[in-house]
């Protein structure tokens, strides 16, 4: 049987005193005489008393506290993107809350609920492929909680923002594919109901049309999300009579891994006949072989930025900046997949 917290009372029961000449001790206010206090404190530490710094938060009108809602906790832009929120939060001496919505709008609306009745004083979100309203996130907002989208957001909806320029890291990364000598660059896109694969998908768009190379709609193909699904998508790709010479994974690196575990196993050498290029600078992008051209989001830094932004927010109460965008540049990384000109 799991032991009963100790609190205030127990304390002023044992020593047989009030309960608020309890609180003033452990506050170390003056109104206690300090033999007392001593006491207090003495017994506190025998009782393993422990504050309870959300409720003592709460009183003062806050909870110090951060909710997070990510897609995938295990995938390194999301895992880096708290870790730099978390860095920057800790300095300020805030708690993180972390949920993951598994790409599932449903489980997403239950996380958002949760953090509300945990009282938290900010949600920080990038909303799941499912994703399909934001009556959830109103809810947010009318709950009087700051609310921060990052990554993939809503653009209705009027809150603050920190993206990357999806769209130009797209065009240079077809870009960069055109200049080694890629023609029929295949496009494995991300579900177009979340605005930042539309993006992606007019870079590569844009990048065709400045090179003159035709759009070919059978090498367009959409909700390639994993590992798995990409896979699937490169053996129809591979199998077509002219198949693809390059193939950029736009929706993550998971998907252009499974692109590379297809085209080995049907022999195509990379990037002699087929060139990869993935999204998310990974970790494991640089130790396949061959290692994966891939671009880097910097999400440590979009994380930092986003905590930064919600204490500049918080010391600048009189000035509302709801609608506050904050845009990072990602950087294109070269490896193997895609090199045939060195």
């Amino acid at each position: 049987m799991r032991k009963k917290r100790t609190t205030i009372y127990d304390i002023a029961a044992k020593l047989n005193i009030t309960a608020s000449s309890v609180s003033r001790a452990l506050n170390n206010s003056n109104y206690v005489n300090e033999n007392t206090k001593q006491l207090i404190l003495k017994t506190a530490a025998e009782l393993n008393y422990k504050r309870n710094t959300l409720a003592s938060n709460l009183r003062k009108g806050h909870s110090k506290t951060i909710g997070i809602v990510v897609p995938r906790i295990n995938q390194n832009f999301f895992s880096n993107v708290i870790a730099g929120i978390e860095e920057a939060a800790y300095q300020k001496g805030y708690n993180l809350i972390i949920c993951q919505s598994g790409e599932s709008h449903e489980k997403e609306v239950k996380c958002i609920n949760t953090l509300i009745n945990q009282q938290v004083d900010c949600i920080v979100i990038s909303i799941s492929a499912d994703s399909h309203d934001y009556k959830h996130l109103k809810n947010v907002i009318d709950h009087g909680i700051q609310l921060i989208q990052f990554d993939r957001v809503i653009e209705e909806l009027e809150t603050l923002k920190v993206i990357n320029d999806n769209e130009q890291a797209s065009f240079e990364a077809v870009s960069h594919l055109i200049e080694q000598g890629y023609k029929r660059i295949a496009l494995l896109e991300g579900p177009q109901n979340l605005n930042i694969f539309v993006q992606r998908k007019k870079g590569y768009l844009a990048a065709l049309k400045k090179y003159g190379l035709p759009l070919i709609e059978e090498l367009l193909l959409e909700n390639t999300l994993t590992k798995e699904r990409g896979a699937e998508a490169t053996r129809k790709l591979l199998n077509l009579p002219q198949p693809p010479d390059a193939i950029f994974a736009s929706v993550s690196d998971f998907s252009a891994l499974g692109v590379l575990e297809v085209a080995t196993v049907m022999g195509f050498k990379v990037p002699g006949e087929l060139g990869i290029l993935g999204y998310s600078n990974e970790a494991f992008t640089e130790l396949t072989s061959p290692s994966i051209t891939t671009i880097d989001q910097c999400s440590i830094e979009m994380g930092k930025t986003v905590a930064e932004l919600y204490f500049q927010e918080m010391d600048n109460k009189e000035v509302i900046t709801d609608h506050k965008i904050i845009s990072i540049k990602p950087k294109l990384i070269v490896r193997s997949s895609t090199l045939r000109k060195g």
